[in-house]
């Protein structure tokens, strides 16, 4: 199992025991990981670029606010 993130965070699922996502920051590659675990077990990552982790943000912000009363589009825009 790998450690728990130095710089960064882990959040716990809600959906399934035992699942985490951790968030850390490596700044030797320029990247923030985004890793899904499962009981220790690592079973997805994805390594973001500091300009997409503005884009992942922004969508998961839209994701949170209704699509039809225009809130979305103005926190962001």
């Amino acid at each position: 199992m790998s450690p728990l993130p130095h710089d960064g965070a882990t959040l716990s699922g809600r959906d399934r025991k035992g699942r985490t996502l951790r968030i850390a920051r490596h700044a030797a590659t320029e990247r923030v990981v985004l890793s899904v675990w499962q009981d220790g077990s690592c079973l997805a990552t994805v390594r973001l670029a500091p300009e997409d982790v503005v884009e992942v943000v922004a969508q998961l912000t839209r994701t949170l606010l209704p699509a039809d009363d225009g809130r979305a589009e103005a926190m962001i825009n």
